[in-house]
């Protein structure tokens, strides 16, 4: 989501993009919105299971192949490179190994700016803590963190924050961007009986969940706006759905797993938010701030028993309504906080393009 946001934004304002994903997966997903994305590499990804959960040892054993076994991540490199010849600057949002290294190195390393979330750098750095020896884990998170502090500059993003900030030494703090709906879009406000907008990652294949989530939401007396990758097959679903923030601004509530764009759409546009939380350790993080920020939110964790996770679903539901009613009035603003959002990034970005370019 933040890639066609940013592309679309720059191309807006003068720069020439060209967009890589790891999966081509992610590459239809970008199609979808009229980007076409070169595939870096189908070896390298994080593992889950059919409901998000996050596969450590299979993670461990895919990243040690792909870092480890030639033709991988040095293929990566070879190509990475030819790449960067012709580019002001490369924006790397995925903590791609073949990147962090890249990042780190003398010639090339003016040009890499690392996007990440505050709760996903944290998590990347502890990935081994509890799992290896004491000092093995912490010597795997400071040589992570020397590669990430060695790049050209790091944005930090996160759905609560404020006005951009700067460290002077090339970190950036920035709202995570939100796609901006029409301002004569949102700001409807629906009875029980109206919408809650859904939007489940690829990684959410399993049925039965599923199931339970449209019957807790029709216990609830919502009309479903159902967006799911996984759920494509479902006669409800669609696999896609450009316009979703759209749907979302003028939902009653969403419902999605703790990411930072689902939780800075919430944040944006004022709207109650279902948390379906997985055992993901960023998204986990994710959800207790959204509890110490006060975002208005209850969260639901599917334990395999479709019924039981659809009365968790309604209950949810008529919690978040009963916690909206007296707190979140109609809101015509959110466009603006968005454009707001949005423009930050292209200020920035526009900004480092600039000052490569300039450097060469």
């Amino acid at each position: 989501m933040r890639a066609q946001l940013l592309t679309y934004g720059l191309r807006a304002v003068g720069a020439q993009v060209q967009v890589i994903t790891t999966s081509d997966k992610g590459a239809r997903f970008l199609a979808g919105f009229g980007i076409e994305a070169s595939v870096l590499s189908r070896h390298y990804a994080v593992q889950f299971d059919s409901l998000q959960n996050m596969l450590r040892r299979e993670t461990d054993r895919n990243v040690a192949h792909y870092v480890f076994r030639p033709g991988r991540m040095l293929r990566d490199i070879v190509r990475l490179r030819a790449w960067l010849r012709t580019a002001d600057l490369v924006v790397n949002d995925s903590f791609h190994p073949a990147l962090l290294f890249i990042g780190a190195m003398p010639r090339w390393r003016r040009k890499i700016v690392h996007v990440y979330g505050s709760s996903l750098r944290h998590a990347l750095e502890t990935n081994f803590h509890e799992r290896l020896p004491d000092f093995l884990a912490k010597l795997f998170g400071r040589i992570v963190a020397w590669q990430i502090g060695r790049s050209r500059a790091r944005i930090v993003h996160d759905f609560a924050y404020d006005e951009p900030q700067h460290d002077g030494q090339g970190s950036y703090r920035l709202a995570t961007p939100v796609a901006v709906v029409d301002a004569g879009g949102e700001g409807e406000r629906h009875k029980v009986e109206g919408m809650a907008a859904v939007y489940l990652n690829p990684h959410f294949t399993q049925p039965l969940l599923a199931e339970g989530m449209e019957q807790g939401l029709a216990a609830a007396g919502m009309q479903a706006h159902l967006v799911g990758e996984g759920y494509a097959q479902r006669p409800a679903w669609r696999a896609q759905d450009e316009r979703w923030v759209e749907a979302a601004a003028r939902s009653v509530c969403i419902v999605s797993a703790p990411g930072m764009a689902a939780l800075s759409i919430a944040a944006v546009y004022r709207k109650p938010i279902l948390l379906l939380l997985t055992d993901q350790p960023e998204q986990a993080i994710n959800a207790r701030r959204a509890a110490q920020l006060g975002l208005i939110h209850h969260v639901v964790t599917w334990r395999g028993e479709p019924q039981a996770f659809a009365q968790d679903v309604t209950a949810g539901v008529h919690a978040l309504l009963a916690m909206a009613s007296d707190s979140v009035a109609d809101d015509t603003t959110g466009h603006e906080r968005a454009a707001a959002r949005l423009q930050h990034w292209m200020t920035l970005l526009m900004e480092l393009i600039q000052r490569s370019g300039a450097g060469r």
